[in-house]
């Protein structure tokens, strides 16, 4: 198990996309979903395309902090 740090862009045209985040942003990833930040649509979102990018199934990823910001730390399973 281990804790990822991403940065989110809920809304975004760009996603479902996943880039590295350039230096000194303090997160490893940049993560686009179309998902808006509504009802938790775009957590799942983020949840959902981390895991697909790692190659996991999406029950291996989860928000454990940051749920009502953009900035979040996953944990990762696997």
């Amino acid at each position: 198990m281990r804790e990822l740090r991403v940065r989110v862009k809920p809304g975004s045209s760009k996603g479902p996309l996943v880039e590295p985040a350039p230096e000194g942003l303090g997160v490893e990833l940049l993560v686009y979903v179309r998902e808006r930040a509504v009802d938790g649509k775009a957590n799942a979102a983020v949840e959902r395309v981390v895991a697909e990018h790692l190659g996991l199934a999406p029950s291996r990823v989860a928000i454990v902090r940051g749920h009502a910001g953009r900035a979040k730390t996953l944990r990762v399973d696997g």
